[in-house]
Order: structure tokens, then sequence, then C-alpha cells
């Protein structure tokens, strides 16, 4: 059991420090923060919301000018999970976004479809005993997804903020390819879950690609049970974002792209029988962006899933 602990532990350890390399660290498009999944044995079906804002056009030193522009992304995202007997799962969501720019120099919005994402997992380690009186349980899914280019994109956009980030897009027109891992450990109510999300993304038809895009949080839960009917999972823990710079035809490196932020995250998620529904709130405590041209600020996200 001590042997199938510890390889969990390093494939886990191995996927989140391999890998150093996206658009915006969670804003814009192309964000994949899991966080705790709902519930479910078979299928489940829900929605999400994510809002999160960005501050683009600054100065060289971080400072607003004239240029300046608060940028809010809004996404309502119809997502769901279908078990294939023990070991297969697959994830599947599909997003509607609403970004919003106030800036001096004029406002704008951009309202419709997102890029489409599919997830497969395979559960590598599936265990459950005891440790002294009490139970242990821990799981490790590991798989790979693909992103289709449902969004639009307008290469316009593009050309017009030669000094901000490239973010401010429904899509990425590019099919870009997911690497995912997920390790849950319990030891009777109180756990630690993991995930790990790698994203690789490909040159889209006005040859621009985002740089690769590495996620990964860890959250500490304990679960009350109330009545037997209602289980209540507050939850606390990192999320960590980090990106490569964006590239231009193959070889221009795009200066005001890329870059990393580290979130302090608490939360809860609430299951009963026929629903489950959660909410978390993301500080953002440590961030370069675009070389210092952009500003992520804080991010909600709520959700309600149906098991069925």
């Amino acid at each position: 059991m001590k042997n199938k602990i510890m390889t969990a532990l390093v494939l886990v350890m191995i996927s989140i420090t391999a890998t150093r390399a996206c658009d915006i660290c969670g804003c814009g498009v192309g964000s994949y923060y899991l966080g705790i999944l709902p519930e479910y044995n078979k299928r489940f079906i829900g929605l999400r919301y994510q809002h999160k804002t960005l501050r683009t056009h600054l100065g060289p030193f971080g400072e607003r000018t004239p240029i300046t522009a608060e940028e809010i992304y809004r996404s309502a995202e119809l997502w769901g999970g279908w078990n294939f007997g023990t070991r297969f799962r697959v994830l599947a969501f599909v997003p509607y976004n609403f970004n919003e720019r106030v800036s001096q120099t004029g406002n704008g919005t951009k309202t419709g479809l997102g890029d489409i994402a599919l997830m497969g997992y395979y559960k590598l380690l599936d265990h459950k005993g005891t440790l002294g009186e009490r139970l242990l349980v821990q799981s490790l899914w590991i798989g790979g997804g693909i992103k289709v280019p449902t969004g639009k994109y307008e290469p316009t956009e593009r050309l017009a903020v030669s000094e901000s980030p490239n973010n401010f897009q429904l899509g990425t027109a590019s099919t870009d390819f997911t690497l995912n891992a997920a390790y849950d450990i319990r030891y009777n109510d109180m756990g630690v879950n993991a995930n790990v999300n790698y994203k690789i993304n490909t040159e889209n038809k006005y040859e621009y690609r985002y740089g690769n895009k590495f996620t990964t949080n860890v959250l500490a839960y304990y679960k009350f049970r109330i009545a037997n009917k209602v289980t209540v999972a507050p939850n606390i823990g990192v999320l960590y974002e980090t990106a490569s710079k964006d590239v231009e035809s193959k070889k221009y490196d795009v200066a005001v792209s890329g870059g990393y932020s580290l979130s302090a995250v608490g939360g809860v998620e609430v299951a009963m029988k026929g629903v489950s529904f959660g909410a978390n709130y993301q500080n953002v405590r440590s961030q370069d962006l675009a070389g210092g041209r952009a500003y992520a600020g804080n991010r909600l996200m709520v959700h309600m899933s149906l098991p069925f």
C-alpha cells in the first residue's frame, strides 16, 4: 500500500515539475481549471460560471497609461462527465463567453460560443483500504484531450493590440491538445485533491500560435456529513499557471505574452441526492504576465451539476 501511495505521488509531482510553459494565465480563451469534481457514479451534466478580470495596456513598469483597459471575461459553460465501467471517464466542456473591455479610448464587447473541449481519462490507480482503524481511499486518473476551434477568432484584434496580449478573443482558431492527471487521496473524511493540465497549442491559419500552458492546483478538503443526506466539503489550496511566449510566423516570439500567476483558492462543495453545487474564489497572490504589461484580478467560479 505504501508503494502504491508513493508511486501515485511521484507521478503527480513529475507531471507538475517536468513542464514549465498560453494565453494570459487564467483569462481569455483556453482555461481548464477543474478543482474537485462533483460526486457521481456514472454520469453528470451541469453548468459552470466563471468571472475573471484583466488589466491590459500597462506601461513598461506596470503603470497605468491613457490607453490602459479593464477587461472582464465571463463564461457560462455547459459541462458533463461520463464514466465507462470503472476505469474510463470522459469530460466535455462547451463554453459561451461574454468578453467586455472598458478604456478611455473606447469600449468593446464580444459574445459567443467558445472553443469546445473533450478530455478522456484512464484510472491508473484505485485503492481502498484502512490505515489504523480509518478508511484510506486513493485514485489516480491520467489522460489527454482535444480542443476544437469553435470560437470566433478575429485576426484584426491582434493587429490592433501590439502592446497588449492577444487575449480578447472568443476562440484561438487552432486545434489544441491537453495532457491531464488527477489524483485524490482521502483519509476517512479528510483528503487532498490535485489536478495537472498541460495544454499544447498549434498554429492557427493566421500564423499565430498561443504559447503552451501549464496549470496545476492542489486542494485540501474535509467532508462533513449531515443526517446522511448532505455532504459539505470546504476546501482550501493553491492554483499555479505558467505560460510560454506566443509565436508568430513560426519564429517571432510575442513580447507581450506568457508569464505566470499563483493564486490562493478557497471554496466549498455541496452534494445531496440528485444535485451537487459549489463555488470557489481565487485570490491572485503573485504574478508576472506579458512582461509586466498585464495584471490579472481575482476570480470567481460557481457550478451546479445533476448526476444521472
